[in-house]
């Protein structure tokens, strides 16, 4: 698919398949890290042997489960479908509002007050109602603390957590990538190694998407950085030290402990680089660490997934996922052309198409 520069030129089921290892690879790397992601190096060691978790295990009381990492990717998913609905229908709209109230739905599944025009019944969406996903799962704080006081402008703290970039996948799959990313990171985080480090990661995975390797949609993501980031300086450390031969362990010593945007970035870049194309060796490397094993685990595997589609993950793992099926509709979707019939002439199953996505993607 090199060539193309604009996602519409890409065939649709190759674009779905894209975007379902993404998200699906995110979900495996998020769940391989849960059940280690407050523990040391060592501890993980202790556990489960010499090589670090290797198999997804049980979280939360489930085997396979999900974390706050791929509710958040989920939700900004279902705020960039919503925002397409509201373009088809409204002829306007503004993404990082409709992302923003998206993440209210989120906060309001994390038992907490949210904006009422967020969970109005005619504007919830099906993805709310999914009760699996009102479970509590190690929120981060920054996302909790800024959408409590949400008011539809940028956030006002200083804080770069990796919650941005943990849940900017899905905006590879938008028309502007960077920009998207970028200013839907502003939401919750201030700083801007959160903001650059989501919006690097966006159009990362939307390069490889198109089908250049990984290495060249680096660069390029990183070229675009005007702020003269931390950020790109650790991707560029990352990809040098994926280059020599130094000790994986020592590699994600340098790179950090991925409790901040840009460390968890490049600790995922390094370890998707070293995978060579191996999801199951890349995920694994990027959760045996010290830090926040679940997040720099689900970022590896987003990149990962991008690059290799769904036939590129494991079966065994998918077959245990936690809402695999509800991943895999929101990836779909979130690439599907919105149904636009036409209100005069329309036949009974186009009208039907149009009215069914309308119901589950209110453009609001």
């Amino acid at each position: 698919m090199v060539g193309s520069s604009t996602l519409d030129e890409l065939p649709n089921e190759y674009l779905a398949n894209k975007a379902r290892g993404c998200l699906l690879g995110g979900a495996l790397g998020d769940s391989l890290g849960s059940p280690v992601e407050f523990l040391k190096l060592g501890e993980i060691r202790a556990k489960y042997g010499s090589e670090g978790i290797s198999e997804l295990d049980e979280s939360y009381g489930v085997l396979g489960a999900i974390t706050d990492d791929t509710q958040m990717t989920l939700f900004s998913a279902e705020g960039i479908i919503r925002s397409k609905v509201r373009v088809a229908h409204r002829g306007v709209c503004h993404p990082p509002t409709v992302v923003g109230y998206a993440y209210q739905r989120w906060l309001h599944t994390q038992h907490l007050r949210c904006d009422p025009m967020a969970i109005e019944p005619a504007v919830r969406g099906w993805l709310f109602a999914v009760k699996e996903l009102h479970h509590r799962r190690a929120p981060g704080n920054t996302c909790l603390s800024a959408l409590k006081v949400w008011n539809q402008n940028p956030a006002k703290n200083d804080s770069k957590g990796c919650g941005t970039v943990m849940r900017s996948a899905p905006f590879a799959f938008t028309s502007s990538p960077w920009e998207t990313a970028y200013d839907c990171a502003a939401i919750t985080h201030g700083h801007i190694e959160a903001k650059v480090s989501a919006a690097i990661l966006a159009m990362t995975i939307q390069g490889v998407v198109f089908g250049r390797p990984l290495l060249e949609s680096l660069h390029s993501a990183c070229a675009l950085d005007t702020e003269k980031s931390l950020s790109v300086k650790l991707i560029l450390k990352a990809i040098e030290l994926a280059r020599g031969n130094i000790a994986t362990d020592e590699a994600i010593r340098l790179l950090g402990l991925g409790w901040v945007a840009e460390e968890a970035l490049a600790i995922a870049v390094f370890c998707a680089l070293k995978a060579d194309g191996d999801f199951v060796k890349g995920v694994r490397l990027a959760v045996n660490h010290d830090g926040d094993s679940d997040s720099t685990g689900a970022i590896c595997g987003n990149i990962l997934g991008a690059i290799l589609g769904v036939e590129g993950l494991p079966p065994r793992w998918l077959d245990l996922l936690e809402l695999r099926d509800v991943i895999e509709q929101v990836a779909t979707d979130l690439v599907a052309e919105v149904p636009m019939a036409p209100w005069e002439g329309a036949t009974d199953e186009e009208t039907l198409a149009e009215q069914s996505f309308w119901n589950r993607y209110p453009g609001c």
